[in-house]
């Protein structure tokens, strides 16, 4: 940092204005030469943090999306109070615990210098892609049909909950709360339908080849529809199946 130096000479009880108005001008460019070269540090230190976000973003992108997310990063501004010592090398990182999604921080750390230090900004990450959008009031509970949505550019990082970009990771699936319109389908918003409860008397179905068999059995865990379920057939023999929507389970043999 520069510093300016004034060394006027002390003047007289109401005589020597020219010299009170030296150490007026000489007090002013002290603290502008100070403000304006933190302001540079603060800039260099903000555009370390812009050029290792953009490849540290590729590489936490969702990769399950149907094209390419248009991603938008503001980056904030360091606390202007802060003080920083000299430092010859500077490094961006990734605070434990968080993520480039939303909002979040990028640290900035001195990693070659007289005194280490850590900072952090504030940075607000933007995903933009395509997502299926609700276009009417769906109840809690209700099984959610490919008319139920339609596709529209959304904000991905708006919400911590992955988006169902593909139909099959939602289609058929029941809603776990009401839904509105508006609303970009979500992870945390649907679960697998119920087919039957533990306990149940189900249908068990296998076969390859050509060959089929049909048995029933006894449910010893809750089916959800497209997870795998417990069934003990008759002689006692506990097997695991796949449930369908038609109330059966699938036996893979």
């Amino acid at each position: 940092m520069s510093n300016a130096v004034c060394t006027p000479r002390r003047a007289a009880p109401g005589a020597n204005w020219p010299g009170l108005l030296l150490a007026f001008l000489c007090l002013f460019l002290f603290l502008f030469v100070g403000n304006a070269a933190r302001a540079s540090e603060a800039g260099v230190l903000e555009q370390t943090a812009r050029d290792w976000i953009q490849p540290a973003l590729a590489a936490a992108l969702p990769a399950d999306g149907t094209a390419p997310l248009r991603t938008e990063v503001d980056v904030g501004s360091l606390d202007s109070r802060l003080r920083l010592a000299p430092c010859d090398k500077v490094e961006a990182f990734m605070p434990p615990g968080s993520r480039l999604w939303g909002r979040s921080r990028i640290g900035l750390r001195c990693v070659e210098g007289a005194r280490r230090w850590s900072v952090y900004l504030p940075v607000t990450v933007k995903a933009f892609g395509p997502a299926w959008v609700l276009k009417r009031p769906v109840g809690a509970g209700a099984t959610l049909t490919q008319e139920d949505a339609e596709l529209s550019e959304v904000d991905w990082a708006a919400h911590r909950a992955g988006v169902l970009a593909a139909p099959e990771r939602w289609v058929g699936q029941e809603t776990a709360f009401a839904l509105t319109p508006g609303q970009a389908l979500r992870e945390h918003m649907v679960r697998p339908m119920k087919a039957f409860e533990a306990g149940a008397q189900v249908r068990v179905m296998g076969g390859s080849g050509g060959f089929r068999i049909s048995a029933s059995g006894q449910a010893m865990t809750t089916g959800l529809v497209g997870q795998n379920a417990r069934i003990r057939l008759p002689g006692g023999k506990v097997v695991n199946g796949l449930v369908q929507a038609d109330q059966t389970v699938e036996l893979a043999l």
